[in-house]
């Protein structure tokens, strides 16, 4: 975090402090709150929480073609400590410029990138950290130190990047829901001497070639999913004094993604390569991963102006019961409905269901604008089933309904 914070604090003076500044700031804060209906598992977790998120984005024309973006977050959570936290999510100067028939593009500070077109999870994005205490399901990611190189023309599109610092992954703590049965050390090791210090670095070229929009990927560095290290002395009957310790080993990771635009159809894939991880058992294994979607929208629903979009994907992970994360064998199905009126009221559907256990889940989202200033926001996840085998069990009783009212300024 103070790492962070001295990108932010260095990069904003200098901004500020350049000649023929124009400034343009935007800010949002919601306020939330959740409700856990069944009774938690551990003592220490609670049956609701309330909470505020306070976000801001500065941007400084330093020059005509030089920019400053900071946006620093802040979340206050009333029932976990841990999801009580700061990020400064972008902190970056942007130049750029021609180059011949191409252009180029450079970013260098703290910044997000995303990779991946299906929508229940992105396995090619591998360049930012997750920030697990934001959301069990949207999975926002913190800003990452880099310097970003893109070239861009009509053969394409080039990304360079070169990751200097290795960012821990955030856990909920133990009073938070959603946790794990054992206590996840803030601490965590490396396979790397220098630890978080080694430099890391990605490349992506992306073009579209007719209706294919597709983009390979190569990532070699730091791991941004641990393995986790178990620690304590237990009880001869009771694993209840465990606790783990993440570990990020140093991995190789190839990937593609790719969409086919028909008239009917949206076809989306992804499939990466990884080699230099451990299993859940502690194992290196290499492995390979793949996810396969299809969404369609139906305009005009009813002859109104609602449109409907549905789709369903399939994730497939090699490594099955070997696999460090739940999606290894998972079908989802979904329906988004945007009734396209002046409020932006929108209806998300989604069931998650797990091919190899007897796990199943609804999400549930309701999202509208009540002004130009506030939007309400209204979800849930829903456990229907669960199966003592499944990485998703210590949740089984964390359903939750969730509210959120967020004003911009």
């Amino acid at each position: 975090m103070r790492h962070s914070v001295g990108i932010a604090l260095l990069g904003f003076f200098c901004a500020t402090c350049a000649v023929g500044q124009k400034f343009d700031v935007n800010s949002e804060i919601s306020f939330q709150g959740r409700w856990y209906p069944q009774s938690p598992i551990f003592s220490e977790q609670r049956s609701s929480t309330m909470g505020a998120v306070v976000k801001t984005t500065v941007h400084v024309e330093i020059a005509s073609k030089t920019s400053f973006t900071l946006t620093p977050l802040y979340r206050y959570d009333s029932a976990d400590s841990q999801r009580t936290h700061g990020d400064v999510r972008e902190a970056y100067f942007l130049m750029y410029g021609d180059w011949n028939d191409s252009a180029w593009e450079l970013r260098l500070g703290q910044a997000s990138v995303y990779w991946g077109v299906t929508e229940l999870y992105n396995l090619v994005d591998i360049v930012n950290q997750t920030d697990l205490v934001e959301h069990p399901r949207n999975r926002p990611k913190l800003g990452q130190p880099m310097i970003h190189l893109t070239v861009y023309g009509d053969w394409g599109v080039a990304e360079s990047f070169l990751l200097p610092y290795h960012r821990k992954r955030t856990f909920p703590g133990p009073e938070g829901r959603l946790r794990s049965r054992f206590p996840i050390n803030e601490s965590a090791s490396y396979e790397y001497r220098d630890e978080e210090k080694h430099i890391d670095v990605a490349f992506r070229y992306s073009n579209s070639v007719g209706p294919y929009d597709f983009g390979l990927s190569m990532f070699v560095g730091t791991n941004r999913e641990p393995a986790f290290l178990a620690s304590g002395q237990p009880e001869p009957t009771t694993l209840e004094h465990w606790t783990l310790q993440p570990y990020y080993e140093q991995i190789e990771q190839f990937g593609l993604d790719v969409q086919l635009t028909t008239t009917g159809l949206l076809y989306k894939f992804e499939a990466i390569q990884r080699n230099g991880m451990r299993n859940l058992f502690g194992e290196d294994e290499n492995y390979h991963a793949v996810i396969l979607g299809a969404e369609r929208t139906i305009y005009n629903l009813f002859d109104s102006s609602a449109s409907l979009t549905v789709l369903a994907e399939w994730l497939y992970d090699a490594r099955g019961s070997r696999s460090t994360n739940v999606w290894t064998n998972d079908l989802f199905l979904s329906g988004f409905l945007s009734f396209n009126d002046v409020a932006g009221t929108e209806f998300v559907a989604g069931l998650l269901a797990d091919l190899d256990y007897d796990y199943r889940a609804l999400n549930l989202e309701f999202k509208r604008r009540l002004s130009d200033s506030w939007t309400m926001r209204l979800e849930s996840i829903v456990n229907l089933r669960s199966d003592p085998a499944d990485l998703t069990y210590d949740g089984r009783k964390d359903s939750f309904l969730g509210i959120d009212f967020t004003f911009g300024f």
